[in-house]
């Protein structure tokens, strides 16, 4: 357990900032398995209507930091090829 004062206070920033990367994170596999979802249910159409908003979930969490820019840049990539595979 925390002792010093600025100790403590790292606890509740970290505990604060947990929440909003979380928050991100959700939205990120979210925004993918509804794409995966539209796929799967043969809506090609509903997919690339949903591909702007993966794309604005998945930049925002990798400018918060909780995704690396390859990492970003993959899953966008492989987005774009299954929506380019589907007929």
């Amino acid at each position: 357990m925390a002792i010093t004062r600025s100790a403590k206070k790292a606890i509740r920033v970290s505990a604060r900032k947990r929440v909003f990367n979380m928050r991100r994170r959700d939205a990120l596999r979210a925004a993918t398995k509804g794409i995966a979802k539209a796929l799967a249910g043969k809506d090609a159409a509903a997919a690339e209507k949903l591909l702007p908003a993966a794309y604005a979930a998945i930049d925002k969490a990798m400018k918060r930091g909780v995704i690396k820019k390859n990492t970003a840049a993959r899953k966008k990539s492989r987005l774009a090829a299954v929506l380019r595979r589907t007929p």
